[in-house]
């Protein structure tokens, strides 16, 4: 992981959490300014586009500009930079949704999204393998959400443009709930610039958007903004299960490797094929291996044998290999296991992707193919587009990742009882916004092949959000054959779209409609 080309907001800052300490006492985090940074004024560059899409054209308009947001105290503190895309020729702007999109890190810009997925323009890269260097490819995109949806993808402070200002620091932004708070106020005052309180309201977030977006929408209709839907996109609501000596991870994560051996040819899928295969390792996840781990130590050895014959005809790994590493698969250590015989790594974002590593032997990968594999094309598309075809100007760099993860303040206050909890779990989050709004969807979107956030672990955070049967149908989940990064498959992708197209009217039915 490289800051700069880190490729997607993974949300799962674990070695910031497990390491030598929370990062609220890292002695290394922000200190406050000596002096205030200028507040420069509200930026807002129009430029207008027509996107072939579906067999017509749609007109629409593109606002890359930055907002103020601004202290209790009516000072402003931060400028939060986005890119807008509005469908023209819109007379009722409350039969027309807007979305905001982001992705996380925490410390990630939304480029990621912005030219990979939902954005009217998108970068061609290699499915499953890693991109040619330049030149790269911008093309319409045909799966683009802007027939269904404004659009407006926003930067987290600290990464694209978004910047403290006035007599603001890192440290006002960087953590759970000021992150949350900056989102709040940059959201509140964006409908209100632009009119938009009486639109479908929607927030799509991917990995640690998804922890921010389950926040973010209890304060936002806490404070008298009411939502229609939240997608979560490779999520992660829950780091207590990633602690040392917590056996969730495991057991999450072993339908995820199930899938990815079978699709490197490590394991044949049954009769009933990838489905019937999930199936059997939900079931043994979270029957006798959730059993066999509880036990710890006290765990007969007959019954560690028995259980690491089954984990090995799920995963492919050897039986000596399970037994040595007690039946607890770390996620690294797959990566690294898994083709060791053909001298290949996996991809933790993208478990399809394959690298090589100088040192075969070793216990972990030197680099994340599927980080690596494509970066430079999302970098590089971005930056020309925003000002080729957006007229953005800046004299300073565009921030595809910030630092922010070094110095984050994990805590959180949850929901409900607030207290604070000394890392963040969002589920309660969520469950009292859809509580207390009881008309409100959620669409969680999963990876078959992701290793950062794998899909059995949200399943079984989702299954704790405290709804009451009646409302069960609010709640949807879709799968696809791809990674943490759902659209690097074009064929995924385009499902996708149609799995939104759906959601989208359900949860807004004049959505797309002019």
């Amino acid at each position: 992981m490289k800051p700069g080309v880190l490729p997607l907001a993974l949300g799962l800052a674990l070695a910031a959490v497990t390491g030598s300490g929370w990062a609220a006492e890292n002695h290394d985090a922000p200190k406050k300014a000596e002096a205030n940074s200028p507040i420069p004024a509200e930026k807002n560059v129009a430029t207008r586009h027509v996107l072939h899409i579906d067999g017509g054209s749609l007109h629409y308009t593109a606002h890359a500009g930055t907002l103020l947001i601004h202290d209790d105290k009516g000072k402003a503190i931060g400028s939060m930079f986005y890119v807008a895309y509005t469908k023209d020729g819109i007379k009722d702007k409350s039969k027309r949704p807007v979305t905001f999109l982001y992705n996380g890190g925490p410390g990630s810009a939304s480029l990621w999204m912005h030219m990979g997925s939902f954005g009217p323009k998108r970068v061609l890269t290699t499915n499953a393998g890693a991109t040619p260097p330049p030149p790269y490819q911008l093309v319409d995109n045909p799966d683009s959400l802007l027939d269904v949806s404004d659009l407006v993808f926003v930067d987290a402070m600290g990464t694209g443009f978004s910047t403290p200002v006035g007599s603001g620091t890192d440290k006002d932004f960087w953590g759970v709930d000021q992150d949350a708070t900056a989102f709040d106020k940059f959201i509140t005052r964006y409908v209100t610039v632009n009119q938009r309180w009486n639109s479908p309201k929607f927030l799509y977030g991917e990995s640690y958007g998804t922890t921010r977006s389950a926040a973010l929408v209890d304060k936002l209709q806490n404070d008298g903004m009411a939502f229609n839907g939240v997608i979560l996109m490779s999520s992660i609501l829950n780091y207590g299960e990633l602690l040392p000596g917590m056996d969730r991870e495991s057991i999450g994560n072993l339908p995820s490797y199930a899938a990815i051996a079978a699709y490197h040819h490590k394991i044949a899928l049954p009769a009933g094929g990838l489905p019937e295969l999930l199936n059997q390792a939900r079931a043994f996840a979270d029957t006798e291996y959730t059993e066999a781990l509880a036990k710890g130590d006290t765990l007969p050895a007959a019954q560690k044998a028995a259980i690491a014959a089954k984990l090995s005809a799920l995963t492919g790994l050897s039986t000596t290999w399970l037994m040595e590493a007690n039946l607890r698969i770390d996620p690294s250590r797959f990566q690294k296991e898994l083709l060791r015989d053909r001298r290949l790594t996996i991809g933790r974002y993208d478990a399809r992707f394959t690298g090589i590593d100088s040192d075969a032997a070793g216990e972990t990968t030197e680099t994340d193919p599927s980080d690596t594999g494509m970066s430079g094309a999302f970098t590089a598309a971005f930056n020309q587009y925003l000002t080729s075809d957006l007229n953005y100007h800046s004299d300073r760099s565009y921030l595809t990742m910030s630092n922010a993860i070094e110095s984050w303040d994990w805590k959180h206050r949850a929901a409900g009882n607030g207290w604070k909890v000394p890392m963040p779990y969002v589920v309660g989050d969520l469950g009292e916004a859809m509580r207390s709004n009881p008309h409100l969807h959620v669409l969680s979107a999963n990876g078959w092949y992701d290793l950062a956030t794998p899909f059995h672990a949200t399943e079984y955070d989702l299954a704790h959000l405290g709804l009451e049967p009646s409302q069960m149908g609010q709640l949807q989940y879709t799968y696809y054959p791809s990674g943490h990064m759902i659209y690097l498959n074009p064929q995924a992708l385009h499902q996708l779209k149609h799995d939104l197209i759906g959601f989208y009217h359900q949860a807004a039915p004049t959505a797309g409609k002019p």
